[in-house]
């Protein structure tokens, strides 16, 4: 999925005409800018393309996740509902606000399951989070029935399905809100940064002021207009905003490319015993920047995974990684924390816990999923490399 792969000219190019004006800043200095405001530009392409009426950029997909709760005014006391497979950022930005996140089970999508998610909703819950993990839709409008049932809004993590499509219409646009991310090893990339969308111009108008300490950018030079609330600095920076547009222009043939790849090993790994893939709700709109199986066990996840090492096509276990698997953050069942008084799981009605142990069926699912990241360099010879690889992991299985 990493769009670092085609950087080229065109990001040199716009990278330097920045430099060249001198602004690094999104806002103010227009004459020395001259009029050009790439972040802006960004945000209004981005919006096109993706069919919302409002973008917001941000310093990271981290931020979008926690700029879109605030512009929904979670704070403490609430809780937000997320899925047990998802990067960490999308609950250290719910902790971050004060909240409290209720983990929910995933489903073969790799997604939250909405037959788990009613559950998981009390009086407390403020928002709806589910993830679309790998470049694929969760069942987002099952998951949006339960919550317009509960009278709930609905927040879109998309940081990993830039480019992916549901019913024909952009991830992150069936909610009141959506995130992205456009990090180092995402398909479009800025390096760091992210992205708000919304089609409600009052969340937008919240979104706006909050990334840039409650400045509400009216037009009387910025610092000297009036502030409804405090916010925080999560600007995105015009270096970004030029490397985002190139970069966006390039995201249909980036999926495309994807897709063929992901197409070609999927067909191979069709002849692996006892193999069934992720549940695509959409597979036309896939934006195929992982390729995802189950095994029948989690031995024979072990065992194949062990063997596709061995011939040079190393895959991702999920089932021992640390970064995405709710049973494998450690630092969340301790509790860990910087803050001297234990904040935020410590807390005057009781201690936040999560105990290692609590969602079965997503460490199940987790423990019997192996998966590829799709790469837009892989040339025939590097596939046909893969493809010998499956073969010779079956034969040797």
């Amino acid at each position: 999925m990493p769009g670092f792969e085609w950087l080229g000219e065109e990001e040199t190019r716009a990278v330097a005409e920045v430099m060249q004006r001198g602004v690094l800043f999104r806002y103010e200095f227009a004459e020395q800018r001259q009029g050009v405001y790439r972040v802006r530009e960004f945000e209004e392409a981005f919006a096109r393309y993706t069919g919302a009426r409002f973008a917001c950029a941000v310093s990271s997909g981290s931020a979008a996740v926690k700029v879109a709760l605030a512009a929904l005014g979670v704070g403490y006391g609430d809780e937000v509902i997320v899925p047990a497979f998802t990067f960490v950022a999308t609950w250290e930005a719910v902790l971050d606000t004060g909240a409290k996140p209720v983990f929910c089970e995933i489903d073969q999508s790799l997604c939250l399951d909405p037959a788990d998610l009613a559950a998981r909703i009390t009086g407390k819950t403020a928002c709806i989070l589910p993830v679309h993990m790998m470049g694929a839709g969760a069942r987002i409008e099952v998951v949006k029935v339960v919550a317009d049932q509960h009278g709930l809004p609905l927040m879109e993590d998309t940081a990993q399905a830039a480019g992916g499509f549901q019913g024909g219409r952009h991830l992150g646009t069936f909610g009141a809100l959506g995130s992205f991310s456009f990090d180092a090893v995402k398909t479009l990339t800025c390096g760091e940064g992210g992205m708000v969308v919304t089609n409600d111009e009052a969340l937008y108008q919240n979104a706006s002021e909050y990334q840039d300490h409650g400045h509400d950018h009216k037009p009387v030079g910025r610092g000297n207009e009036g502030r409804r609330f405090l916010g925080f600095n999560y600007r995105m920076m015009e270096l970004q905003g030029a490397l985002g547009l190139v970069q966006l222009g390039k995201l249909p043939e980036m999926v495309a490319t994807q897709r063929r790849n992901k197409a070609a090993l999927k067909e191979a790994l069709k002849r692996v015993p006892g193999i069934s893939f992720r549940d695509l709700i959409d597979a036309s709109g896939d934006s195929a920047t992982f390729l995802a199986w189950f095994m029948e066990t989690p031995e024979q996840a072990r065992k194949f995974a062990r063997l596709l090492a061995d011939h040079g096509a190393p895959a991702i276990s999920w089932g021992v990684n640390t970064w995405h698997a709710y049973h494998n953050w450690e630092h969340l069942q301790a509790g860990a924390t910087l803050a001297r008084g234990g904040w935020p799981f410590a807390r005057p009605e009781g201690r936040a816990s999560y105990p290692a142990e609590a969602l079965p069926r997503t460490r199940d699912l987790l423990s019997r999923c192996l998966s590829w990241q799709i790469m837009l360099g892989w040339d025939e010879e590097r596939l046909e490399n893969m493809t010998e690889a499956i073969n010779r992991s079956i034969a040797a299985m």
